[in-house]
């Protein structure tokens, strides 16, 4: 049961690293401080596009963690780093795409204050990137 909770534990601070990379990742990707603008100029954009980022990317290791636990801990816990960089570089790339193809600027949109429907359009595509890689898992 101990080990149990020491993989527990440390499965959940991987987690913990990922979901903070891919924030700076977005936040390096869109102008300004990506926090400040989440939570001093409440600007909805960037909380729902952040919030599906780490959702995707919660998915994403969740499965890479069920689906390879039965292996030995070494080797589970390197899957799922390595998936869940993957779905950080693919999320990032998505994000940069859809801001190529798409009127205006996307980056602008994502911490603009005003809500924006290219929002839910950019957090519609980390979800389903990250659901992707999540069928890709095996």
């Amino acid at each position: 049961m101990v080990t149990s909770l020491l993989f527990g534990a440390a499965y959940a601070l991987l987690g913990v690293v990922l979901l903070v990379a891919g924030f700076f990742v977005f936040d390096a990707l869109t102008p300004g401080r990506l926090g400040s603008r989440i939570y001093e100029a409440r600007s909805m954009n960037a909380a729902i596009i952040v919030a599906a980022i780490f959702m995707g990317l919660g998915a994403i290791e969740a499965v890479a963690i069920y689906t390879n636990g039965a292996a030995n801990f070494g080797s589970a816990f390197g899957w799922t780093a390595g998936f869940g960089v993957v779905g950080i570089l693919l999320q990032a790339i998505s994000f940069l795409i859809l801001d190529a193809v798409t009127p205006g600027s996307l980056r602008e949109i994502a911490v603009d204050d005003r809500f924006h429907p290219g929002a839910l359009v950019a957090a519609a595509s980390q979800l389903a990137v990250s659901l992707v890689i999540c069928a890709s898992i095996s």
